[in-house]
């Protein structure tokens, strides 16, 4: 096992460091070999500008796929390549006036875009989609306690980063995967990798084509214009207009009556999706989607037709549409969001040991030695200062424990509960995301909500607000550690950076904030999306506040089968690490019951693209199947959202 440092400046590796070196010699050679943030710009208006530009746009590209898939993408690799094309484009506009960035500068615009795409917007749609979907009247918060909430939870996470960067990322050395690709595609645009300039020409093509694609399916309705010019191109030409679903009405199993969403939805966004997540998520979402589809819902309506009438039967399909059409999900969301958590928490507690190293760096401390004096001295002066978390800590604490008070009527004592609490899952999800390239928000949510179904039995609000709180923060806390271990590979200044982590959470809160309430100014709204990941916080506050007595038994029996599967996956996956790859995925199978059909197939087709294109050329798929699928989800996503932005805006001023 041994450590090495990208040189910049060398184009190389510099001498590798063994693993038995100390922690002083680890930053004196850091220090030594690799550092160069005072001799050239970094934390520069224009790199945070442009990082802030392109974070907003991701703000709300990402709060669009949280709602339509259930996760937000990373977008540290995507701002790298964007910002540079988009910089280079301007100087060649400006006849080479404006001067290149330095590779730190565009790593200190990767970390503003991060922050502000990915950090912000983690509970957004989840925590206040759920609170919007429970509250009886179906309002929306005022505006100044969602922008409180989301700024004070993302600048917390950042500043509960900063004990723990030298530890993970300085001595141990934690891969933070995202990070090192991130690095890795910095150094290859600025050395003009030839190989590198295609992918970001095809990551910019990708986008083209994906906003096109998101163009050509919007709805006929949604804008006068768009409506016009599909209806002159369908008469003068040929209907270019992609459909919200094939075949137009779904397939029919149930009496006659179509089922919400079964059939193929034309949405490169699906599609890129499936590209990324692979084969066993894909086709583990596919085949539990369509047992719902074709066998389970069938069955459960049949059940619910004999027992019409029959006094206190709960019928276990609904009926939506004025009686049209039936919608198998919301029986199934049950059994789907009891996977997914059951799963979660059973791998987290199957990672006891991750958890145990992440409190051990509480405990440590330097060794006294010269050479560590020295050496100490140095990296005082451009690691984040103790006094500064201390200084940003307190108050934000403080605040966000206000906002719970007066805004959501939480308990003085439990807020500050929620506050300390956030830090010790913060300490979990970044080792995870250090180890595995993967931060559990969805299993920190859920710890806390567990922990405030004790606290405050039955108050759904507080449930969720609560596990608000944590998963923003520990997502923000992971997102900055990851951009860190990019700046460390770089030889970045970690105190500009946190700056610029710091500087894109305002960025985000002010993009997402808005966005939030333009995308989604009703219920009905956000009904029309699928929203496994709201659906999820709601289906686990229900049942922990009213009881699972609350449900139809076929729903019970559903949530049983569900906890059995989440347990028994994680430990089969740990027990029999070969068979793993041929066990069905936990959260693949949970997802394919909290999203539609239509959704579960698309992403199969992606998945089955990217594993025929690996067997045709290897080579091509591992070089261009990550810029093509983040292309196409950042084209069709953004436009979108700001689609739907501007159908608010335009109803608002009629």
């Amino acid at each position: 096992y041994k450590i090495r440092f990208f040189d910049p400046r060398n184009k190389n590796m510099t001498e590798p460091l063994r693993k038995e070196a100390t922690p002083e010699q680890k930053d004196l050679h850091w220090y030594t070999h690799v550092y160069q943030g005072d001799r050239m710009p970094q934390l520069t208006f224009r790199a945070v500008t442009t990082g802030a530009v392109l974070g907003m746009l991701m703000a709300a590209s990402n709060l669009y796929t949280t709602l339509k898939l259930g996760w937000a993408f990373g977008v540290a690799i995507t701002s790298c390549v964007l910002s540079y094309v988009l910089w280079n484009g301007l100087r060649v506009l400006s006849g080479g006036w404006l001067t290149p960035m330095s590779i730190l500068e565009n790593n200190c615009m990767q970390s503003t875009a991060s922050a502000a795409g990915y950090s912000t917007g983690a509970t957004v749609a989840t925590c206040f989609g759920a609170l919007l979907i429970l509250d009886p009247a179906h309002r929306h918060l005022p505006w100044l306690i969602v922008a409180a909430f989301t700024l004070a939870t993302g600048a917390m996470g950042v500043f509960l980063a900063v004990p723990m960067k030298r530890q993970l990322i300085n001595q141990e050395g934690l891969a933070f995967p995202s990070g090192i690709a991130a690095a890795t595609t910095l150094q290859s645009l600025h050395s003009h990798g030839r190989d590198t300039m295609r992918k970001a020409h095809v990551l910019i093509l990708a986008l083209g084509v994906g906003a096109i694609v998101g163009v050509l399916n919007t709805a006929e309705d949604q804008f006068v214009a768009l409506g016009r010019f599909f209806a002159w191109m369908k008469g003068k030409l040929f209907d270019i207009h992609l459909p919200d679903l094939v075949p137009a009405d779904g397939f029919r199993l149930l009496a006659g009556k179509p089922m919400i969403a079964f059939g193929f939805e034309p949405s490169v966004l699906l599609i890129a999706a499936g590209m990324i997540v692979g084969l066993r998520v894909s086709l583990s979402m596919l085949a539990s989607a369509a047992a719902l589809y074709f066998f389970v819902a069938p069955w459960l309506q049949s059940i619910d037709v004999a027992n019409v009438g029959v006094a206190g039967y709960v019928a276990s399909i609904p009926i939506v549409g004025g009686g049209t059409m039936f919608h198998p999900v919301r029986w199934a969301l049950w059994g789907g969001t009891t996977v997914m958590v059951f799963a979660g928490l059973t791998s987290l507690a199957l990672e006891w040991q991750t958890i145990a190293r992440s409190f051990q760096l509480l405990g440590r401390r330097r060794a006294d030695s010269s050479i560590g004096a020295e050496i100490e001295a140095k990296m005082a002066e451009i690691e984040v200062p103790n006094r500064w978390f201390l200084l940003g800590i307190v108050p934000i604490a403080l605040a966000l424990t206000a906002v719970q008070i007066i805004a959501f009527g939480i308990q003085w004592w439990a807020g500050f509960i929620a506050v300390g609490m956030s830090f010790l899952l913060a300490l979990v999800a970044c080792r995870a995301t250090g180890e595995t390239d993967t931060t559990p928000v969805g299993a920190m949510g859920k710890v806390m909500q567990l922990l405030f179904a004790v606290i405050s039995p039955g108050n759904v609000t507080h449930n969720l607000v609560s596990a608000g709180v944590g998963a923003n923060s520990a997502s923000s806390s992971a997102d900055l550690l990851t951009d860190l271990k990019s700046g460390y590979l770089l030889g970045a200044n970690p105190r500009k950076q946190f700056l610029a982590q710091l500087v894109g959470v305002f960025f985000g809160t002010l993009a997402i904030v808005p966005a939030w309430y333009l995308m989604i100014p009703n219920v009905a709204a956000l009904e029309k999306f699928p929203m496994p990941a709201t659906q999820t916080w709601v289906a686990v506050a229900r049942v922990l506040s009213a009881g699972v007595e609350s449900l139809p038994m076929t729903a019970r029996i559903a949530i049983l089968i569900g906890a059995l599967i989440g347990i028994a996956l994680p430990i089969s996956e740990k027990l029999f690490p070969k068979v793993r790859p041929w066990l069905p995925s936990a959260m693949g199978l949970g997802l394919g019951w909290v999203v539609f059909f239509s959704n579960a197939l698309s992403f199969t087709i992606g998945a089955l693209i990217a594993w025929l294109w690996r067997i045709v050329h290897r080579r091509s798929q591992e070089a261009f199947y990550l810029p093509v699928a983040s292309g196409l989800i950042a084209g069709e996503s953004m436009l979108k959202a700001i689609f739907a932005m501007l159908a608010t805006l335009i109803g608002l001023a009629r």
